[in-house]
């Protein structure tokens, strides 16, 4: 069931992400008119992620701690999706910051980036994973001035 409604879910983000890719493709600056308004980027996109986002939170455990990107084979892939969706929002905010970019998008994969967090946290307690809490191995001494 996880497995099917992920899959359903992960199409429609995948079509997003294409979306995202037309409006990185049109600058502001250089695109016509008739390009713009093919290329426009739904508010509702982000709306539609944040009431997933709850849905899943709603089935989890408050987070008081940062944890460990862990929790079992889904989990972990799941990790290492937000960590490839950060990189991208990291690449799409010098677009939006200059101005080529509307910032619909760019909240969009910060939304994304929680969601797929939420998910891989969703994912190892549905596969009865321990998530692994961080804590400093070596904590930084205070310098005495």
């Amino acid at each position: 069931m996880l497995e099917t409604v992920l899959y359903v879910e992960s199409h429609a983000i995948q079509c997003v992400l294409q979306d995202i890719g037309s409006c990185v493709a049109t600058p502001i600056s250089s695109a016509r008119e008739s390009h713009r308004k093919l290329t426009g980027f739904s508010g509702e996109n982000v709306t539609d992620l944040e009431k997933l986002i709850d849905e899943y939170t709603a089935d989890l455990p408050p987070l008081e701690n940062f944890i460990i990107p862990s929790g079992g084979k889904s989990s972990s892939s799941l990790h290492l999706a937000r960590s490839i969706c950060r990189r991208a929002e990291r690449s799409v905010t010098p677009l939006v910051k200059s101005g080529e970019m509307d910032g619909e998008p760019l909240q969009y994969l910060n939304r994304l980036s929680d969601f797929l967090f939420t998910v891989a946290r969703y994912s190892a307690k549905k596969e009865g994973k321990d998530e692994i809490i961080y804590r400093r191995i070596h904590p930084a001494e205070a310098e005495d001035k």
